[in-house]
């Protein structure tokens, strides 16, 4: 972890625990500790668990094990190199695409969270072998960063994209705005791998998000993504209402897997082999099988809520990003 995180801030959470923390009131300031990202036990173990299960999917793909990996445990997108933030405390998304720059002259990061990916935007913002590119909820929100004008800096200028999202997207104005900016990048930065945060507070009905969202138009960014065949490496994120996350990341899992699923029934993508399992819409019993009602099935429905999102807004943002376009060089 101390490959982007510092050493004393790696020793602090290795120290730390509930019983002790009257010991380690400076340091609790210091790192950012304390509220939104609270002491418990087991965190240490947590963070390696989380930030190991992402390495270890890029050292996969590094050694063409696998052509996707994937690590729902992580996707902590909000961590600083010595400061916690947003529930996040190490960040391995930065730990994972360090691990693929040993092997990858360029890699892209895209995040569809409805939070800002600043911790990673941070952490690469003035080099050119990564870029990142955050669709986004912007305003008074957390964390407050992300606006369209933050392209980068130094060596990294024009290799961070940002999109600033308005409450009430809806799938289809969110595959308007993501399909053809990511083919945009994809083609003038040529990765030559990806990684894709999968945060599911975007969808609709999320207890602390403001998108409007389906597992459907959410995953369809996955499909996307997965059409361009490189290396490619999930990771999760941010998602408060729980039932929906686990819906949303065993939907993408069965993405990955060209496996899919509309109105109860497998359908084929014929542009790959698929390998069909009984993915049944309605969802089988389970020990949690009371936290999925009053539906019990895979699918949730987009809300009523109003997109604020006009077309003409989206198509401002669209043409703003393609002024970039302009003075962009690989």
């Amino acid at each position: 972890m101390t490959k982007y995180h510092s050493d004393d801030y790696i020793r602090f959470l290795k120290s730390i625990r509930p019983d002790n923390m009257s010991e380690f009131n400076k340091q609790m300031q210091r790192f950012n500790v304390g509220e939104d990202c609270p002491v418990f036990d087991g965190l240490y173990e947590f963070c390696q668990l989380s930030a190991g299960g992402s390495v270890a999917g890029a050292v996969k793909l590094n050694k063409q094990a696998t052509d996707i990996a994937i690590n729902w445990g992580g996707g902590l997108h909000h961590a600083k190199k010595s400061e916690a933030s947003g529930f996040c405390y190490v960040n391995d998304i930065v730990l994972a695409i360090l691990e693929l720059l040993k092997y990858h002259q360029r890699v892209l990061y895209i995040d569809i969270d409805i939070h800002h990916g600043d911790g990673v935007e941070e952490a690469f913002y003035t080099t050119d072998r990564v870029m990142t590119a955050s669709f986004h909820k912007y305003g008074e929100y957390f964390p407050g960063t992300g606006d369209l004008r933050d392209i980068g800096a130094g060596k990294g200028k024009y290799y961070a994209v940002n999109f600033p999202l308005r409450d009430g997207i809806d799938d289809e104005a969110y595959e308007g705005i993501f399909r053809p900016l990511i083919s945009k990048v994809i083609e003038m930065f040529q990765p030559s791998a990806i990684v894709l945060q999968c945060g599911a507070d975007s969808l609709s009905g999320d207890r602390l998000g403001c998108f409007n969202l389906t597992l459907k138009g959410h995953g369809k960014c996955v499909e996307f993504v997965k059409t361009f065949n490189l290396p490619l490496l999930l990771v999760g994120g941010g998602g408060y209402t729980i039932r929906n996350v686990a819906r949303c990341w065993t939907y993408e899992t069965a993405v990955a897997l060209d496996t899919q699923v509309a109105d109860g029934e497998l359908i084929e993508n014929f542009q790959s082999n698929i390998n069909l399992i009984d993915f049944p819409l309605e969802l089988p019993y389970n020990d949690y099988f009371e936290y999925f009602g009053p539906d019990f099935k895979l699918h949730i429905s987009s809300s009523n809520m109003t997109n604020a999102n006009s077309p003409e807004y989206l198509e401002k943002i669209r043409y703003e990003i393609k002024m970039y376009e302009m003075f962009f060089r690989i």
